[in-house]
């Protein structure tokens, strides 16, 4: 069970870096930018429900997305300063 969390736990900050790089990169608030943090959502859920992980691990979860996206906008501002928007 424990593996299988971890192993959700390390896709959901994976599969956020890009979608956090790439909101970095629009103005906020935009429909690109709510769909760049929703987007990976449903992939996430799915692969929760596969590997049959509770719903109580679902703020974890949560958690790790969010500091997904906050890494991936960093890692976007850090490599590529200035002028943000595309």
């Amino acid at each position: 069970m424990l593996e299988k969390l971890l192993f959700v736990v390390f896709l959901t900050l994976i599969l956020n870096l890009p979608f956090g790089w790439l909101r970095e990169t629009t103005e906020k608030f935009s429909k690109k930018w709510f769909l760049y943090i929703h987007l990976p959502i449903p992939f996430i859920i799915a692969c929760r429900i596969l590997l049959g992980i509770s719903i109580k691990f679902a703020p974890v979860l949560i958690a790790t997305a969010v500091v997904g996206q906050l890494a991936g906008g960093m890692i976007r501002r850090r490599y590529y300063p200035g002028g943000i928007y595309e």
